[in-house]
């Protein structure tokens, strides 16, 4: 199975230089290719989107064409190029109009070399350039978290004005000794959502919640900050046409990189939810996970705050990572309906009306349960492409485990304050205070309700 990871690189003003431009020499094939099939549509004839027909024009543009960018680099872009065409030629013959060709330019395209044209010794990385250039060398910021024999490509890329590595690994799948590796005949239910991005329900009446309010918060504290930074700076924004002054490139290049900061934060939280899911999966061996597939939601228009939020949820994100780690592990991970789970009371199988709350109550039979853990043991019970769900068969998880991804965010910890929220003083008052508990006695705070319990007619 292949794996990528992202490394940072750490080069010098003039290996800075060279790596974007060879970034650039990338875009300039790209370009390139989308004016050769516009003089071609323009005489009507066939584009050029096959691999090997493109190859063929690069190869007839003759060597040192694209400066420092080498040819494999090249049939990179190219093979990029390929894949986006029958991507959206794919689409459209399903009946999705709204696909599109690529038709636009790009500055910097991502640039691709294969096992054998690279050479990799510790933190040290040999990029190939074009006969008769100077090698380059780079430095890693970190090391390679895979041997150096299971490495199948590296690819060049630029996020938010920094220059990193994907490095591209083929890694063997777990092995267990025997009777301790996921059973296929345990299957497991994942509900996906946004204050948890995780809500797991297992074969036993086991149970995971991954917390997801810090990557809420973090998606909050960004938007804020950028509003902030954007009334800052408008009076001084140059006028369309106008080129802006210094301190407005260096105001620009700083939001790239907060930008870029911000996306690998979220990713780092996405993947040590997935992480979380599937360790928890391999401990209860779990074999197979049926995963409610919520993508039907982003068709649906529903005002600019909630189309905001199902932007920043990045369901098709948490979708990959999650099956990328399981396949690792050796764990099936199946695509099911998970229409009604959420507002299906389990016990009498009647529709309940949509809870403000984490807690899902049935007015007719008096069942109270977790709306996350109750929507993920439905979602145990589904088939994959259709079928129905017997109310009987579905196991309320009575142990439940709570995990929280987003360590890594700004304001996670208990010691640590999020910069980019005001002081408390700024933000008003707090409010009417608490009286401190008697000493030796019991807490003043309401009791905690426990949940996944049948309730008694008329009790409350």
């Amino acid at each position: 199975m292949h794996r990528t990871a992202r490394v940072a690189l750490r080069v010098t003003p003039g290996q800075r230089r060279r790596c974007f431009g060879l970034l650039r020499s990338a875009g300039d094939v790209w370009a390139c290719v989308l004016e050769v099939n516009a003089w071609r549509r323009r005489r009507r004839d066939v584009p050029l989107s096959g691999y090997q027909e493109l190859c063929r024009e690069l190869a007839a543009s003759g060597p040192g064409t694209f400066a420092e960018l080498d040819s494999v680099g090249a049939r990179s872009v190219l093979r990029r190029f390929s894949d986006a065409w029958f991507a959206a030629a794919k689409r459209r013959t399903a009946g999705d109009v709204s696909a599109r060709f690529p038709r636009r330019r790009r500055g910097l395209v991502p640039v691709r070399w294969y096992h054998g044209t690279f050479t990799l010794d510790g933190r040290r990385l040999r990029i190939p350039t074009a006969k008769g250039t100077a090698p380059l060398w780079v430095r890693l910021a970190r090391e390679v978290p895979y041997p150096v024999e299971q490495v199948r490509s590296v690819t060049l890329l630029c996020e938010g004005g920094r220059l990193f590595l994907d490095v591209t690994a083929e890694v063997p799948v777990a092995v267990y000794p025997p009777g301790e590796g996921p059973d296929p005949g345990r299957v497991g239910g994942v509900d996906l959502g946004i204050i948890h991005p995780y809500a797991v329900a297992g074969p036993d009446g086991e149970g995971l919640l991954v917390s997801g309010r810090a990557i809420r918060a973090e998606h909050r504290m960004h938007l804020a900050d950028t509003k902030g930074r954007r009334r800052a700076v408008a009076r001084r924004a140059p006028k369309p046409g106008q080129k802006g002054s210094r301190r407005w490139r260096q105001y620009r290049r700083r939001a790239r990189l907060v930008e870029g900061r911000h996306r690998r934060r979220v990713r780092q939280a996405q993947h040590e939810a997935a992480r979380g899911v599937v360790s928890w999966a391999v401990r209860q061996r779990v074999g197979v996970l049926h995963v409610g597939d919520p993508r039907g939601v982003l068709d649906i228009s529903a005002g600019g705050r909630h189309n905001l939020r199902l932007r920043q949820w990045q369901i098709g994100r948490l979708l990959q990572v999650l099956t990328d780690k399981a396949a690792l592990a050796g764990i099936t991970v199946r695509l099911v309906d998970e229409r009604g789970t959420s507002s299906t009371c389990p016990a009498c199988g009647r529709r309940v009306p949509k809870p403000r709350g984490r807690t899902l109550s049935c007015p007719h039979c008096a069942f109270s349960g977790h709306r996350d853990l109750v929507a993920a043991a439905s979602i145990a019970t589904r088939v994959p492409g259709g079928g129905s769900t017997t109310p009987t068969a579905v196991v309320l998880p009575a142990v439940v485990t709570h995990r929280r991804a987003g360590r890594n965010l700004p304001g996670a910890g208990r010691s640590r304050r999020d910069p980019r929220r005001p002081p408390r003083a700024a933000r008003g008052s707090v409010g009417p205070r608490r009286p401190a508990p008697p000493p030796g006695g019991e807490s003043l705070a309401p009791k905690a309700r426990i949940h996944n319990t049948h309730r008694k007619p008329g009790e409350r």
